[in-house]
This record gives C-alpha cells, structure tokens and sequence, in this order.
C-alpha cells in the first residue's frame, strides 16, 4: 500500500514506515503529523484512488523525527567581462518525518477509463468537391 502526498509544493510517494525529508513543517521532534493532501491512494489489492485533485476524507500519518537543515547549495552569478561576481549560499529548513499510517477511508475507488468511441466524419469525395 503506498499514497502519493503533496505537501511543501512538492509529490511524495509513501509507503508505511518510509523515511521522508520534506519542506519544513510546525512542531516539534516526536510530534505526530497529518498530511491531508493525499493525491492517490493504492490499496492492498493494487486497485488505485485517485482524487481531483485530492481524495477527500484520505490522511497519511507521520512521526516528526526531527528538524534539520539540507545541504548548502552555491548561488553564484557571474557576467563576463564586467568584474560582477556574486557568491551566496543557501540551506532550505527541512523535516524528517517517518510515516506510520495510510488511511484511505472515504477514498473512492478510481472508475476504469472507457474507451472513447471515434466518430468520424463521413468522407465526401473528391471529386464531388471539385464539381461544386
């Protein structure tokens, strides 16, 4: 069982006891966190939920391990020719969290998509047009 999640401006996929970083998020370590934006749910039996945009009623659980900072990562612009050099770093605040439960009750279960039924137009002929 796995869930897509959105959160942070960003997808996830999870499963049960995935280890996650993701953007930021309130609380403290050991704190227990709902994500609600659950874009897809697959269920044991590999049927999917999919919602749109979200499944209402869906929530994955998480365990606030901790909150950290990501690597740093170097801006640095240069023109050519100018003598303009510019050099700044930046580290995103991010959370850990540890996913602990999927629910999917109110999830509804995605319909197979029917095929379209192609309608064609009837084809004139060609020298029919020619003689109009």
């Amino acid at each position: 069982m796995f869930a897509v999640i959105k959160t942070g401006g960003k997808q996830y996929k999870v499963a049960k006891d995935d280890v996650i970083k993701v953007e930021r998020l309130a609380g403290e370590a050991g704190d227990n966190v709902e994500l609600d934006h659950v874009l897809a749910i697959s269920g044991d039996d590999g049927a999917l939920s999919l919602g749109s945009p979200v499944l209402e009623g869906a929530t994955v659980s998480a365990t606030l391990l901790e909150q950290a900072r990501a690597d740093k990562i170097v801006v640095f612009k240069k023109k050519r020719r100018q003598n303009y050099r510019r050099k700044a770093g930046h580290r995103q605040d991010i959370s850990v969290l540890r996913i602990t439960d999927i629910s999917a009750s109110g999830a509804k279960k995605a319909a197979p998509k029917k095929a379209a039924a192609k309608k064609s137009a009837p084809k004139q002929d060609a020298d029919a047009q020619t003689e109009e």
